[in-house]
């Protein structure tokens, strides 16, 4: 079986009930399962999808586990659930007076840095 590109979107490294397409927007590029990105002030507003991709990464870093054992998934998925449904609250509760960020724009810019990152 081939590895694939993105470990993070690995069939074993999702949480039960999800697939690789749910999460293929998560990280910049290969290898970068550390990364959450901003969600704020993006027109349109972050989906529930990108929130919670998020709050996975959150709870995948902050546990140490990427892939928790049966004996600590409820707690897990309880968790990303929260952090999920907080972060969504968040969101929905701040303001500024700075322009809407332009994803296209912001996407751009990470394949930038992580193209001088990787040295090409």
């Amino acid at each position: 079986m081939q590895r694939p590109t993105n470990p993070c979107h690995s069939a074993a490294f999702l949480p039960s009930g999800h697939n690789n397409d749910h999460y293929s927007h998560v990280t910049e590029g290969p290898n970068m399962c550390r990364n959450i990105r901003t969600l704020f002030n993006f027109e349109p507003p972050a989906t529930d999808d990108e929130i919670h991709a998020a709050a996975l990464q959150y709870v995948r870093k902050i546990s140490g586990s990427t892939r928790p054992s049966v004996a600590n998934q409820e707690a897990f998925d309880a968790a990303v659930r929260d952090v999920a449904r907080t972060s969504k609250q968040l969101l929905a509760g701040l303001t500024t007076r700075a322009e809407p960020r332009n994803r296209e724009v912001e996407a751009e810019r990470a394949r930038a840095r992580w193209e001088k990152r990787r040295g090409a």
